[in-house]
C-alpha cells in the first residue's frame, strides 16, 4: 500500500499539462528516430539526451519515459515494414512481422506490436512498482557460471530447437561466434582476427551485422529474384489496422507468454531483450508446429509477432526497475539513461528512493503515461506508417539501402564499416539462398562476448575447476531444461522426417 500511495503522488506530479506535452513530444521523437534503420531506441535516447538538459529534472525524466518506449516501438516499426530492426531487441519481431507486411497485413502487424508493447510494458512496470525488492534479490543470485549457462541455453535453444535443421542451426551459430571473436580480447589485450586493421580492434558493430544480414541481405535476395519471382517480392500495404476480437483472442496468450519471458530478463545483464524475445519467438514456433499453423513462416503469424514484442517491452520495463533500485544498467538504452541520471547529480541504487523519491515515483508514473500515449498515438497511425510500403519496390529497396548505409556511417563515420556492411549483406544473401537461419547468427554475435567473458571469469574464480559451471541449482536447472528440450526437438525432427518420407512414398506409389 505504501508503494501505491507513492505512485499516486508520482501521478499527481506527472499529470500536468506541461509534463503531458513533454511525454508526448518524447514519444513522437523517440518513435521517429527509432524508425530510421541503423539507429534504434538506444540511439534515440542518446541523440535526444542534450535536448533535455535545459529542462527541470521532473520534466526531463518524463520526456525520457516517452523517448524510451517510443524508441522501442520505432525499432519494431522499422523491422516490420522494412525488415530492418532499429535495435537487436526487435530482431525476433521482424521474422513474422515482415511476412505479415508482405502479405498485405502491415497495419495489423503494427497494431499487434503496439498492443503487445503496451501489455508487456504495463505488466512489467506494475511488477517494478510493487515487487521491486523481491525482484532485486532474485537478480543478485546470478554469478559468472549462471550467466554462462544462460548464454549456452540461448545458443542451443535458438540453434537446435527453433531452427528447422539442427546442422544448419549449429552452423549459423558458428558463423555468429566467429564474427563475435573479431577484436581485442578483453582479459589479455590481444588482437584477434583483425587482419592488422586498427578499425577492427573494437570488433564488428552489432549494427553493421544486424543491418547487413537483415536489410542488405534482403535487398540482395529480392534483387536476385525480382524477375524470376515477382509475386513473392511484391509488398502490399493494404489491410485493416484494427485488431478484431478474434485476432485479440488469438494473440492474447502470446502477449502474456512473451511478457512472462521478458519480465525476469530485465533484471539481469544478459544482453538486454534479445534472449527473451528469441525464446518467446521459439516457443510460439514450437506451438505452431504442434497446431500445424499454416501461417507461421509463410504468410506471417500474429502470434509469432505478439510474443517477442511483449517480451521486449516487458524486459524494458523491468530493466528500468533494475536501473533505479540497483544502479545496474542491463541494456544499452538503460546505460544511456544512467548517464542522464548522473547528469542531474543522481546516482541510481538502493538510496535513490530515499534521496530522490519524488523524482523516482514521478518517473515510474510517467512510464505508465508514456505507454498509454504511445498506444493512443500508434494505433490510429498504424495505417499511415504502413503507407511506406506503397512505394514502388525499386524505390523502396533503394531507399532501404541508402538509409542502411547512412545509418551505419552515422554511428561510426568509418569506411571500414561500410565495406563490412556489404560483406555481411552478401553473407545474408547466401544464407537466404541456402536456407541457413539468421537467428542463431544474431544471438551468437550478441551473447558471444558475454558468454566468453563470464566463462573465463568463472574459471578464474574456481582456479580452473570446471565443476563451478554446474555447481549451483540455477545452472543445473538450466542445463537440465536444455537437455530435455534438445531431446524433444530431436524426436520431433525425426518424427517429421519419417512422416515426410512416408508421404513421399505414398505419392510415388500413387504416381
Amino acid at each position: 500500500m505504501d508503494q501505491l500511495a507513492l505512485l499516486m503522488e508520482g501521478f499527481a506530479s506527472a499529470l500536468t499539462p506541461v509534463n503531458l506535452l513533454w511525454v508526448l513530444i518524447g514519444a513522437i521523437l523517440g518513435t521517429a528516430v527509432g524508425v530510421l534503420p541503423g539507429l534504434g531506441s538506444a540511439m534515440a535516447v542518446a541523440l535526444l539526451l542534450p535536448v533535455t538538459f535545459s529542462l527541470e529534472p521532473t520534466a526531463a525524466f518524463i520526456m525520457f519515459a516517452g523517448i524510451y518506449f517510443g524508441g522501442l516501438f520505432g525499432d519494431s516499426t522499422a523491422g516490420i515494414l522494412l525488415n530492418t530492426p532499429g535495435n537487436s531487441s526487435a530482431i525476433a519481431s521482424t521474422f513474422e512481422g515482415h511476412r505479415m507486411a508482405k502479405n498485405g497485413q502491415a497495419a495489423k502487424a503494427l497494431a499487434t506490436a503496439a498492443i503487445g508493447a503496451f501489455i508487456g510494458g504495463l505488466i512489467a512496470t506494475t511488477l517494478v512498482v510493487f515487487f521491486a525488492p523481491t525482484l532485486v534479490r532474485l537478480a543478485t543470485v546470478f554469478g559468472p557460471a549462471e550467466y554462462f549457462a544462460l548464454a549456452v541455453f540461448a545458443f542451443l535453444a535458438i540453434s537446435a530447437v527453433v531452427s528447422e535443421s539442427v546442422i544448419r542451426g549449429v552452423g549459423a551459430l558458428g558463423i555468429g561466434l566467429a564474427l563475435a571473436l573479431v577484436g581485442i580480447d578483453g582479459p589479455s589485450g590481444t588482437a584477434r582476427f583483425t587482419l592488422g586493421l586498427p578499425q577492427l580492434f573494437d570488433g564488428i558493430s552489432i549494427i553493421v551485422i544486424t543491418v547487413g544480414l537483415l536489410a542488405l541481405g534482403e535487398v540482395f535476395h529480392v534483387a536476385s529474384r525480382i524477375h524470376r519471382d515477382p509475386v513473392a517480392t511484391r509488398i502490399n500495404a493494404g489491410g485493416n489496422a484494427r485488431i478484431n476480437f478474434k485476432d485479440f483472442r488469438k494473440a492474447l496468450p502470446s502477449w502474456l507468454r512473451g511478457t512472462a519471458f521478458g519480465a525476469p530478463f530485465g533484471l539481469i545483464p544478459a544482453g538486454g531483450a534479445e534472449v527473451p524475445t528469441f525464446l518467446a519467438y521459439g516457443t510460439e514456433k514450437q506451438l505452431a508446429k504442434r497446431r500445424k499453423d499454416p501461417e507461421f513462416g509463410t504468410t506471417g503469424s500474429i502470434k509469432g509477432l505478439a510474443a517477442p514484442e511483449a517480451a521486449a517491452n516487458a524486459t524494458a520495463g523491468t530493466a528500468m526497475g533494475a536501473l533505479l533500485a540497483l544502479g545496474l544498467p542491463t541494456s544499452a538504452t538503460a546505460a544511456i539513461m544512467l548517464a542522464a541520471f548522473q547528469q542531474y547529480g543522481m546516482q541510481p541504487g538502493p538510496l535513490l528512493f530515499e534521496r530522490s523519491g519524488d523524482l523516482v515515483w514521478a518517473l515510474l508514473a510517467s512510464l505508465f503515461i508514456g505507454l498509454v500515449i504511445l498506444l493512443i498515438i500508434n494505433l490510429p497511425f498504424a495505417s499511415v506508417w504502413a503507407k511506406l510500403l506503397t512505394i514502388p519496390r525499386h524505390y523502396l529497396y533503394a531507399g532501404i539501402t541508402v538509409f542502411s548505409v547512412l545509418g551505419v556511417y552515422a554511428v561510426s563515420s568509418s569506411l571500414i564499416d561500410l565495406w563490412l556492411l556489404i560483406a555481411v549483406g552478401l553473407l545474408g544473401f547466401l544464407m537466404r539462398r541456402y536456407s541457413i537461419p539468421l537467428a542463431p547468427v544474431l544471438i551468437a554475435v550478441i551473447l558471444g562476448p558475454m558468454a566468453e567473458t563470464e566463462l573465463r571469469r568463472a574459471l578464474a574464480v574456481s582456479e580452473g575447476d570446471l565443476g563451478i559451471l554446474v555447481g549451483s541449482p540455477i545452472t543445473i536447472t538450466l542445463y537440465a531444461v536444455l537437455a530435455g528440450a534438445l531431446v524433444i526437438s530431436a524426436l520431433q525432427h525425426l518424427r517429421h522426417r519419417r512422416r515426410d518420407a512416408a508421404e513421399e512414398g505414398k505419392l510415388a506409389a500413387t504416381v
